[in-house]
């Protein structure tokens, strides 16, 4: 059974930093395609960064430049480096997994291609 836990979450100052991890069991990442998802209550979810099988990585325009995702497969652990973070950053954060991935695909933000979720760890940033 696959299960994904998120951890890393907290209330930070704008132009802070945070670390998200996303630890799992029952898969090994590097056999999956796996990424970082956010929802607010005034946001519909989106996609925010992902890592292929490769660790070739994509990003939402929105975050470029200031978060990293990355995973360690010796921990099967999953991060998420948040640099310069903004209140509009403000969101639930998951993290998310396709196990149907291939090892020539592509990474991407697809949510309906992600199988596996775990469930979420808050993230606010104050102005």
């Amino acid at each position: 059974q696959v299960q994904l836990v998120e951890s890393g979450g907290g209330s930070v100052q704008a132009g802070g930093s945070l670390r998200l991890s996303c630890a799992a069991s029952g898969v090994t990442y590097s056999t999956a395609c796996m990424a970082w998802f956010r929802q607010s209550p005034v946001k519909e979810r989106e996609g925010v960064a992902a890592i292929n099988r490769v660790g070739s990585t994509k990003y939402a325009d929105s975050v470029k430049g200031r978060f990293t995702i990355s995973q360690d497969n010796a921990e099967n652990t999953l991060y998420l480096q948040m640099n310069s973070l903004k209140p509009e950053d403000t969101a639930m954060y998951y993290c998310a997994a396709d196990l149907t991935c291939r090892s020539w695909y592509d990474p991407h933000l697809q949510s309906v291609r992600y199988n596996y979720w775990g469930q979420g760890t808050q993230v606010t940033v104050s102005s």
